[in-house]
Formats: structure tokens, sequence, C-alpha cells
């Protein structure tokens, strides 16, 4: 139902979260993302977010095969072609060994971290 998609949808964004760029706020910031049905409804939600941060997005939408060597290729090259990545359960452990993530730290308090199916919030976590 309706709290299912919501769960799925945080998980989702706390995945894109995860890579997310430290630093200076990027006028536009470049997604990498899976072409799923939940991403493509988080694409639905893009002139909010501008509207609300004066960020342009730019969305790069693969088949989940070539996203992966794609993100994987441009993280271990330093390439700097996407701002967010989307990623899954396999790669989380392997990209947190390899300090290639960013914790969630000073979240919204309104962002319900326990609204994550448990399952996938362990998941998508690297020590935690």
């Amino acid at each position: 139902g309706e709290r299912m998609l919501s769960s799925k949808m945080l998980g989702l964004t706390t995945a894109i979260a995860l890579v997310a760029t430290s630093g200076a706020m990027a006028e536009t910031l470049t997604i990498a993302t899976v072409n799923n049905g939940d991403m493509i409804r988080m694409q639905g939600l893009t002139d909010d977010f501008t509207d609300k941060t004066g960020i342009d997005v730019e969305w790069v939408t693969l088949e989940e095969n070539v996203l992966r060597q794609r993100v994987t290729t441009d993280i271990t090259t330093k390439g700097g072609q996407f701002d967010v990545m989307t990623i899954g359960m396999y790669e989380t452990p392997i990209w947190g060994a390899n300090d290639w993530l960013v914790p969630l730290d000073d979240l919204s308090e309104a962002y319900d971290v326990d609204d994550i199916l448990p399952a996938m919030r362990g998941g998508l976590s690297v020590d935690g």
C-alpha cells in the first residue's frame, strides 16, 4: 500500500543520499539512477525540488547493469560525472569499504529513518 511505497521511496532516497557529494552546493546536480518505477516517480518531484532549492537536476537514467558499470567506473576513476548515484545492497558494503559513501548525518527532524523497511535500511548501511 501507500505505507510500503513511502518506505521504498525513503529507502531509495537513502541509497541516493549515501553517495551524495559533500562540499559547496552545486547549481545543477547530475543524478545517475536505474530506470525503475520508483526512480521515475522520484524524477516527477524534480520541479518541486528545484523550486524549493534553486538547484537544477539532470537525470541520467540507465538499465541496472549499465548503471552499475558506469557509476563504478566513475567512482573508481574519480571521473566526477555524477553528483549523486543510486546504488543497491550489493554495492553498499563494497563502496563503504572503499570510503566512497558519505554518512547521513544531520538529517532533518522530519526524516524518519525508522520508516525505512528494516531489511532495506540494514542492507544499505555500513557499520550500523
